[in-house]
């Protein structure tokens, strides 16, 4: 069941995009079928970057609401979904739609780093031609299948872009300890990614920097639509 809803259409679709407008080229058949699953995937991604953006934007006023109602459980619940309600915020969205991406994305780390090998062409349809040549290279400059310290460094430079618009649309100047780790998680993560990126195959890093730069650039149209909403007048 796994292999009919997930794998095969994905696999088909790599093997497909590599045999036409990829011109037989892997690392350009990652880039395309990554875009083509973040657009397919738009809403989720959408849906959860703008609550983990709104939530941060909100936060003075939770903050108020928690104080305000530190004596009494209930009215304090009361009012943090009344507020929810009125930014549409589901607390819970981003965990469901992480949830629905995470098979997705181990069948796609899974591809990446086997490519097209004579054992994987029996997840191949009938009218999906088998790949003539099984290069693994990317412009004929990198080896996708060995480690590579330039993608991994341009994934954990997407990172870092990412995680500053992330951060930036809060406009917050607190310090508060959630505020101190929020930042340094901004610094240190792009490190954690980048020394994962030198362990893997450079095709699963190729993957997973062009879906944060594409995730970057979403973030970017999400803060200045959340900017312009918060400006409106009420």
């Amino acid at each position: 069941m796994f292999n009919a809803l997930i794998y095969n259409p994905l696999y088909n679709a790599l093997a497909i995009i590599y045999n036409t407008v990829a011109f037989h080229d892997l690392g350009i058949a990652i880039i395309v079928l990554t875009i083509v699953v973040r657009i397919v995937l738009y809403p989720l991604f959408h849906k959860m970057a703008r609550n983990q953006t709104l939530l941060q934007k909100i936060q003075p006023r939770v903050k108020e609401i928690q104080h305000t109602h530190r004596e009494n459980k209930e009215k304090l619940a009361q009012e943090l979904l009344a507020l929810y309600r009125e930014h549409k915020i589901n607390p819970l969205s981003s965990f469901l739609a992480l949830l629905i991406q995470l098979p997705i994305l181990f069948v796609l780390f899974s591809i990446f780093s086997t490519g097209f090998t004579a054992e994987s062409a029996s997840h191949l349809y009938s009218f999906v031609a088998m790949p003539r040549e099984t290069a693994h290279g990317f412009f004929g400059l990198l080896d996708l299948h060995e480690r590579s310290i330039f993608i991994a460094g341009i994934v954990g430079a997407a990172q870092f872009i990412q995680g500053k618009l992330s951060l930036k649309i809060s406009g917050s100047a607190s310090e508060g300890a959630v505020a101190k780790a929020t930042k340094n998680m901004i610094f240190i993560m792009p490190i954690v990614v980048f020394l994962i990126g030198m362990q893997l195959p450079a095709a699963v890093g190729l993957y997973y920097a062009t879906t944060t730069i594409f995730g970057a650039a979403q973030q970017w149209f999400i803060n200045r639509s959340i900017t312009r909403e918060f400006k409106a007048p009420s």
